[in-house]
């Protein structure tokens, strides 16, 4: 089910910050009650090879995310202990030593499985062990979700495991949604801060594409 256009679920969720400490996050609260945009981001798992790359480049765009009045949130299935641990190991040898946004411990998989991300194909029912088997990992594709600061979400998209995302792509379109709410304009295919918007008519369809 996507979420684009409806309010993002209302749900406390375990994290931790750079410092270790224990937290509970709601993200639909922390876009209202700051009045900020928020960009969740979800990863498979910690101590792997894709996830630190995408990690340490949000972590490089945080003071453009911030400067765009938009908070960056982590996640994964993975817990508090094992994200404290990541966050401790240094970057030559995979961790994330210096990502300062807190990260999200699903451990439950309350939220990633209302968000319907995870990575599961099937479950069979054994009779033998009268018991469900599930297919598939469990943890969670690479999902994205912007949030704008009445908590509907504007954006979503999700990557399989082995691509990495594009976090210019995500400045980009924080900058187009926050142009539609100060100006009235629609952003047309490709646009960027700076380049001419349009007015979602036929006369303005026509005038942009004229230019």
């Amino acid at each position: 089910m996507s979420f684009v256009g409806k309010k993002f679920p209302n749900l406390s969720v375990d994290a931790i910050s750079e410092m270790g400490d224990n937290l509970k996050i709601n993200v639909f609260e922390e876009a209202v009650n700051n009045n900020k945009k928020v960009l969740l981001f979800w990863y498979p798992k910690d101590f792997t090879f894709v996830c630190p790359t995408e990690l340490h480049a949000f972590q490089a765009a945080l003071p453009e995310f911030e400067q765009r009045n938009t908070i960056v949130i982590g996640a994964s299935c993975d817990t508090n202990e094992v994200h404290f641990a990541w966050l401790n190991t240094p970057k030559n040898n995979g961790g994330i030593e210096g990502v300062t946004y807190p990260i999200l411990a699903d451990t439950n998989r309350n939220l990633s499985n209302i968000l319907g991300i995870l990575d599961i194909d099937s479950s069979e029912y054994n009779e033998e062990t009268e018991s469900y088997i599930l297919e598939g990992s469990n943890v969670t594709y690479r999902a994205t979700y912007l949030i704008d600061e009445t908590g509907k979400v504007f954006h979503e998209s999700v990557n399989d495991m082995p691509l990495g995302r594009n976090v210019n792509e995500y400045l980009r379109l924080v900058d187009a949604y926050t142009h539609v709410q100060t100006k009235g304009e629609v952003c047309p295919a490709n646009w960027e801060e700076g380049k001419d918007a349009m007015f979602a008519t036929r006369e303005g369809v026509a005038s942009y594409l004229n230019n």
